[in-house]
């Protein structure tokens, strides 16, 4: 098994609805904390639309304009540390539209991709202020295939799938999933993760928002579905090291790619 690690960390923050400039403030000083740690990390990971919250009513006037802001914060970050920063999601003004977007950097501080999320969640009346975007998050780090979605994202597996079929070894996933939902957070992830033989390394936010309360237990999970690192529900920094190789050895081992029957399944 040929052997590539990174040190992830999962920014795993409360977020102050309708607040940017608390939550900018808070983002700096926990991305300051991730590198100062004993083990530098090789890819920092945050929640999702960490700018604002689900500040929805206010959204035209809060988002980030053409995320110019978050860019600009986030590359240079990057840049300084020689870290990879996939930058959560926030809410994005393009022209006269509001898009919940994750914006990724190498660790050179130059951009690796954009995405913004294709499903909108009803529940959070999220369709009624955003639009959904029009392209799915396949890209590379260091070499690496990778895939992003977002929160909602995850209870549709063909769009993992659809992820891991463009060769993602890794899938990352910020998110705002709340309370009750623990138990299909921690199955979808897990399954994801399983049917895709791939990491997936998702980022929760903790904390209320509203009558809203965010549980966390952000999570690092292998390609075999084993838990590398789980948060608990307050406010921390989740730490855990990934040897990419095994996504070689796992594929390899249970050869679901090759067994596919695709013609069987439209």
């Amino acid at each position: 098994m040929s052997s590539q690690k990174w040190n992830v960390a999962l920014l795993q923050m409360d977020i102050a609805i309708g607040e940017p400039e608390r939550n900018f403030a808070k983002l700096e000083s926990m991305l300051e904390e991730a590198v100062s740690g004993p083990v530098k990390p090789d890819v920092i990971v945050i929640p999702e639309m960490w700018n604002t919250g689900y500040a929805l009513e206010q959204i035209h006037e809060l988002a980030d304009r053409d995320g110019e802001r978050t860019k600009g914060l986030l590359s240079a970050f990057s840049r300084k540390h020689g870290v990879h920063v996939i930058g959560g999601s926030i809410a994005e003004k393009r022209q006269e539209d509001i898009y919940n977007t994750i914006y990724a950097f190498d660790r050179e501080g130059r951009p690796a991709a954009d995405y913004s999320k294709i499903h909108l969640f009803r529940l959070m009346d999220e369709e009624k202020y955003l639009k959904e975007g029009g392209k799915i998050g396949q890209f590379e780090l260091d070499g690496i295939p990778a895939g992003m979605m977002i929160c909602y994202d995850i209870r549709f597996p063909e769009l993992a799938r659809k992820l891991a079929l463009g060769g993602a070894q890794v899938l990352f996933v910020p998110a705002e999933w709340p309370n009750p939902r623990l138990h299909h957070w921690r199955t979808l992830l897990t399954a994801r993760a399983i049917e895709n033989q791939m990491f997936v390394i998702s980022c929760n936010r903790v904390g209320i928002s509203g009558t809203t309360e965010f549980f966390g237990h952000s999570m690092i999970i292998d390609p075999w579905g084993e838990v590398l690192a789980e948060g608990n529900e307050t406010e921390q920094i989740i730490r855990a090291e990934i040897d990419l190789g095994l996504v070689a050895e796992v594929r390899s081992r249970i050869p679901i790619f090759e067994d596919r029957r695709p013609n069987l399944y439209n």
